[in-house]
């Protein structure tokens, strides 16, 4: 095994899982597919197993076949020590040329950004395909471990799906995600939870933003972060100024940017249905279905089910930025971009900012806390799911539209429910949004909802609750969770 770099940031799973691969002992030659988006230290972490392991690596770039070819000739050349660097002919030779690295011993080979490769060269996957065959010579006398990586999503999963050539090939296929929103606040050094949530809700845990576009800076408090934001995210000779057209620019799948630009505005405005995106966009709901499914592979959007009614489902942005980008960005980009008027935009997009960015965010936390960071005696029994749910009221002819619904499995595998909550992050919390849970339970009770009896009910704010509801809450008839202890270190 390999020691990770004391400069690498958490990825610990990651680095455990890649050091494994890269250092099994076993004969023949394997497969690995890492994928993940831009600026999510793929790079660094598959650079640094390189030099860990004495392995080999190359970064494709944008650039003809030959080019390619060419480059990457020189440089096995150059690692190999051969006194003229070899010229391939085509990818047969490069790829039996890898597998012969491994030839003595195992062997760590990363073609980073392979997407460029195999756009020039659409039959790449297929020569991976064959020189990776099970009982070919040249694959079991090798121990290359080769990693092919990128940064298009729509594209490296496809490259293991369905019919693909190297379906069914790989050893190990690893997403690089985002960091989670302690993980942010702790890359970032902010000890202020609400600074904290702030942050994350405009860069989220993107470790690139903070060295490469923020110049290694976080607002040193509260009152600071307004001006940090029109300095790094709003002026126009900002990096990040352009990021979130970049990361949808970025994936290959995507040729009508106006459109998808129109989907991923509509579901910052509020509208997460499949039918209120088309109707926003003034379109049938099936014009829309490849755009959804393509924003999906390319990890921008979400689809999350109804925890009720399993047949109904939301759509939700994944990455903050550009989820700030539509709110708060993009109706003002004419000022922004012609006149920089950074400061009037972020004083006048207040109200977007707090209800369209910061709410939805504040709950999504809320839902990851209780996935990954509430504590184990909490619950009757371990979490299984969190998501979001409505529940139908005839009797007063509404519906109630809940924020976090936990989930969890019985003895017998059922699904039954742990928890129901409420997030609000202006609002302060009291005896109405208690009373409105205790009627969804009551609900689901008569309805003979599996687990409805015990389920507990949690109020999530950033703001103080009343004292009444603390009052409840000591008494065992509520958990109330605020922005510390969404942000405690896990006992």
């Amino acid at each position: 095994m390999f020691a990770k770099p004391q400069d690498m940031f958490d990825r610990d799973a990651e680095w455990a899982a890649l050091a494994r691969f890269a250092a099994d002992e076993r004969p023949g030659a394997t497969l690995g597919v890492v994928s993940g988006r831009r600026r999510q230290g793929k790079t660094f972490l598959l650079d640094a197993l390189c030099k860990e392991s004495g392995g080999f690596f190359f970064e494709a770039t944008e650039a003809a076949d030959p080019e390619s070819l060419m480059r990457i000739g020189a440089e096995l050349g150059q690692y190999t020590g051969a006194a003229f660097p070899p010229r391939p002919a085509d990818w047969h030779e490069v790829v039996d040329g890898l597998l012969r690295l491994g030839e003595e011993r195992p062997v760590t080979v990363v073609i980073d950004e392979f997407p460029y490769l195999a756009k020039a060269s659409p039959s790449l996957p297929s020569v991976i395909q064959a020189a990776f065959g099970p009982r070919r010579d040249e694959r079991l006398r090798s121990r290359t471990r080769l990693l092919l990586c990128g940064s298009a999503m729509s594209f490296m999963g496809r490259l293991l799906s369905g019919t693909a050539p190297l379906r069914g090939r790989a050893g190990l296929e690893m997403v690089v995600r985002t960091l989670d929103y302690r993980q942010a606040a702790e890359f970032w050094g902010v000890r202020d939870p609400r600074l904290a949530a702030l942050l994350y809700a405009v860069v989220g845990g993107t470790p690139a933003y903070r060295d490469g576009a923020a110049g290694g800076r976080a607002p040193g408090s509260e009152a600071e972060f307004g001006q940090w934001v029109i300095e790094h995210v709003l002026d126009r000779f900002s990096p990040l100024f352009r990021e979130a057209r970049y990361l949808l620019a970025e994936e290959p799948d995507i040729r009508d940017n106006a459109l998808y630009h129109s989907v991923l505005a509509a579901v910052a405005e509020g509208n997460a249905t499949r039918g209120g995106i088309a109707g926003y966009l003034e379109r049938k709901s099936t014009d829309i279905s490849h755009h959804l499914s393509v924003l999906e592979d390319a990890g921008l959007l979400v689809r999350d089910v109804d925890a009720f009614r399993p047949g109904r489902s939301v759509y939700r942005m994944r990455e903050p930025l550009i989820v700030f980008h539509h709110a708060v960005m993009r109706p003002e980009w004419s000022r922004l971009e012609r006149q920089g008027r950074a400061e009037q935009v972020w004083q006048d997009s207040q109200r977007r900012f707090l209800g369209s960015v910061m709410g939805p965010r504040f709950e999504q936390i809320c839902r990851d806390w209780a996935q990954d960071y509430a504590p184990s005696d909490l619950f009757a029994s371990p979490v299984a799911h969190v998501g979001h749910g409505v529940v139908n009221d005839p009797e007063r002819r509404t519906s109630h539209e809940i924020d976090i619904v936990v989930s969890g499995n019985d003895a017998a595998g059922r699904r039954i429910l742990l928890g129901l909550g409420e997030a609000k992050w202006q609002e302060p919390l009291g005896l109405g949004h208690l009373e409105r849970l205790k009627r969804v339970r009551e609900l689901l009770i008569a309805a003979g909802h599996p687990g409805a009896e015990s389920a507990k009910l949690l109020c999530f704010g950033a703001a103080e609750p009343s004292a009444q509801l603390r009052s409840l809450a000591a008494e065992g008839e509520v958990t109330v969770i605020g922005l510390d202890e969404l942000y405690a270190p896990r006992a």
